[in-house]
């Protein structure tokens, strides 16, 4: 079970430690520019996270299509911050998962899931959606955001969220391995599990329950949710997800503890809320509001960690 949680404030450039009593502290004051994804190694006492990089303002908000996000890593206390991957190894970096040993994270406008060792070595391109040729840029409707793995399965799961409140979301699925013959960009084994989704953004698989969990930040009724659905079989489309909650501000980051039975859920309000996922668990709640932060990326941080 989860001792605490931390988590990614994007608007202050920090990661923020969540006690379950709503206590709020900061572990790591000065993340790097626009903190997205993060992971954390039990067994190391480690954490790692992506970033966006530095954005250009234009009339549309912010673009990050320049290529500056990168990887950092510290211990979980907030001591020992280091950079796994430099400024520009990433253009922008979104949600992270740690299964075997890897790093796994979604490259928004690269359009691309890859894969590296922990410390940042063998960076290999597992997904590569097409670049317009005369632009060079992704479409919005290629563009990944939240990644998840199965390890026992040796599947991969990421998010393409599509337009702002588009309805076009899809998650897919594909090996965590590109066939043989078979590059990042022509791989033949991808699958749509779920499409026309409102926004979906970051995922969480239960592999014990063969559940998948993801957020959602597109337009009310279906978006701004936290959603569940069982792992389809492979070849099959996943069925309509069960709306586990609703009404965030952009919901964002996800971590579930499955042995309580409760998801934790960031959104850009500066909240992280406490959600059920089965009966006999706590019921809903806000277990943190900091306003004028935006929260992203949230890891639960077992109790063990901190006694070894």
């Amino acid at each position: 079970m989860f001792d605490h949680l931390l988590v990614l404030d994007i608007a202050g450039g920090a990661i923020r430690r969540v006690d379950l009593d709503g206590t709020v502290t900061t572990v790591v004051a000065e993340t790097g520019s626009a903190p997205d994804g993060i992971a954390h190694d039990p067994a190391g006492d480690r954490i790692w996270w992506t970033l966006m990089g530095r954005p250009r303002r234009g009339d549309d908000g912010a673009d990050f299509t320049d290529r500056n996000g990168s990887l950092r890593s510290a211990r979980t206390d907030g001591s020992d911050v280091t950079t796994v991957l430099p400024d520009g190894a990433i253009t922008t970096g979104k949600q992270l998962d740690l299964a075997d040993g890897h790093l796994y994270w979604s490259d928004r406008e690269g359009g691309r899931v890859t894969r590296s060792t922990v410390d940042g070595h063998d960076v290999t391109d597992l997904v590569t959606r097409p670049r317009d040729p005369e632009t060079g840029l992704v479409d919005i409707g290629d563009q990944c955001v939240g990644v998840a793995v199965d390890v026992a399965a040796r599947h991969l799961y990421w998010t393409q969220k599509g337009p702002a409140k588009g309805d076009a979301g899809r998650i897919f699925r594909a090996g965590l391995d590109i066939p043989a013959g078979e590059t990042a960009e022509n791989r033949s084994d991808i699958e749509t599990v779920w499409s026309d989704l409102p926004e979906p953004i970051d995922l969480w698989l239960d592999a014990a329950s063969s559940t998948l969990y993801w957020t959602d930040r597109g337009a009310a009724p279906y978006g701004n949710t936290l959603n569940s659905a069982p792992v389809p079989a492979v070849g099959e489309h996943g069925v309509e997800p069960t709306i586990l909650a609703k009404d965030f501000a952009e919901a964002i980051g996800l971590a579930v503890d499955a042995e309580a039975g409760v998801a934790y859920v960031t959104a850009l309000d500066g909240t992280v809320r406490a959600v059920p996922t089965r009966a006999g668990a706590p019921g809903e709640r806000v277990l943190a509001t900091i306003p004028g932060s935006a929260f992203t990326g949230i890891v639960g941080i077992p109790a063990r960690t901190e006694q070894s």
